[in-house]
């Protein structure tokens, strides 16, 4: 098998631009790479070979004949299965919706077809995007979870099946694997992405994001699934090293001792770089954040699926039916003080960062759990979704066990080039080798 799936997805491109590489070449390279390692991994729900194959030979044909290229002319991309693509089923990792096949794909996905990516199929996500796990399996080690709810999108992108893959976050759902999986996760500032053809049983607090192999290639495949223009196409470099703040948030002590010591590492490292790195706490309302999200998140799901639940009760996990039940019994008024809350955290937190250029945080407790029958914590990144600001995890080390620990770095709303390339500094400062560096056994059990 030759190795063109190691290529991310500012790398394909340009090596299609350089050489005689095809976009088809590139595909059956990807695909290849999905059936020597999806036994043990399983990362997809259902591949689309067929059609992204011709698709692949489509866009050779274009480019043939002078066709203007598009910005992912030609990168593969794999899709969560809460989003929508013409002619496949959308299960939303639900026996309910098995057979759920759409007509119409989600706006993101035309957005990222008419840029030419070419769509592989849908990756394993957790139930409804919830809690309760599917079949995905981390490639560092196939006993731990990949995290979860994008679980397949993780699992996908730091094995090489993809170069790149959309997920979404209504708590940590986006960072928290990408940390568990020694990837890139990136949620831009919300609503820049549109939900329109995507699970959004949250309407407060989902909202979409993507997994690559570098902050670049997150960069660029944002830019796409943005409105037009409000992310670049090119992550920028700094041209001085940034301004941090360190924030412990008030969960720190949910970190355990590997994480605690990666973070002070981090902060001593950076700062060694060249980057101011102040330490602060966050202003004492960020105590109540946690209950804030909670009640949103559990009173909007408990409205979204009531009718569901009562049609399919016993099909549902139990943890799904708890979240549920919570949800029905909270009354309209606390929630609607739960919105207002959230409202004077966005604003608290734009005066917070006013002398920063991004916050540094841990993007999850540790590393990833030796376990398949939960998709981890989400606490570290639950108060950053609620306010809807830009959030990306980078990987940075290897923990005591041989798993990825990761980074967070949290920016302004609406600052999502500033975010990017604070991150990409970052990126530089540390050494990290991915799954994709190790033999090609090493992630087996």
């Amino acid at each position: 098998m030759d190795e063109l799936f190691r290529l991310g997805a500012a790398e394909a491109v340009e090596r299609l631009d350089e050489s005689g590489t095809t976009v088809l070449a590139l595909t059956r390279s990807c695909f290849e790479r999905i059936e020597q390692l999806e036994p043990r991994i399983q990362a997809w729900q259902q591949l689309d070979t067929e059609r992204a194959l011709a698709r692949a030979a489509a866009l050779d044909a274009e480019r043939a004949g002078g066709t203007a290229r598009g910005v992912l002319d030609g990168v593969p991309v794999g899709v969560k299965d809460i989003i929508d693509v013409a002619g496949l089923p959308t299960t939303m990792g639900s026996p309910v919706y098995r057979d759920h096949v759409v007509q119409e794909s989600a706006e993101v996905v035309r957005r990222l077809e008419r840029a030419g990516a070419v769509i592989m199929g849908k990756t394993v996500t957790t139930e409804f995007a919830y809690f309760a796990p599917g079949k995905t399996h981390n490639p560092w080690n196939t006993a731990h979870t990949p995290g979860g709810s994008s679980s397949g999108s993780a699992a996908a992108v730091a094995s090489g099946m993809v170069a790149a893959a959309l997920g979404t976050q209504t708590a940590g759902s986006v960072i928290r694997p990408a940390a568990f999986c020694g990837i890139v996760g990136f949620k831009p500032t919300r609503g820049l992405v549109p939900n329109h053809g995507t699970l959004d049983y949250s309407p407060t607090l989902d909202q979409t994001g993507v997994l690559a192999r570098s902050v670049a290639d997150a960069g660029r495949v944002a830019s796409v699934m943005a409105s037009s223009g409000r992310i670049g196409g090119a992550v920028r470099q700094p041209v001085s090293p940034p301004r941090l703040v360190a924030v412990r948030t008030p969960v720190w002590r949910a970190a355990d001792a590997a994480q605690a010591g990666s973070f002070v590492d981090a902060i001593r490292q950076l700062g060694g770089a060249g980057a101011v790195v102040a330490e602060a706490e966050l202003p004492a309302v960020f105590n109540d954040a946690h209950t804030v999200h909670s009640t949103i998140m559990t009173y909007e799901a408990s409205q979204f699926f009531r009718t569901l639940q009562d049609a399919h009760r016993a099909d549902l996990s139990d943890m799904l039916n708890r979240l549920i039940d919570a949800g029905r019994a909270i009354p309209a008024e606390r929630y609607r003080e739960a919105v207002a809350l959230r409202q004077d955290l966005i604003e608290t937190l734009d005066g917070f960062l006013s002398d920063y250029d991004a916050i540094i945080t841990p993007p999850a407790r540790g590393e990833a759990p030796a376990t398949l029958g939960e998709t981890g914590d989400p606490t570290f990144c639950v108060m950053w979704t609620l306010t809807g600001v830009p959030a990306i995890s980078i990987p940075v080390e290897l923990g005591p066990r041989g798993l990825p620990l990761g980074l967070q770095i949290v920016g302004r709303s609406g600052d999502d080039d500033g975010v990017l390339s604070v991150a990409a500094w970052c990126e530089r400062q540390f050494e990290f080798s991915g799954w994709l560096e190790r033999d090609d056994e090493a992630g087996a059990e």
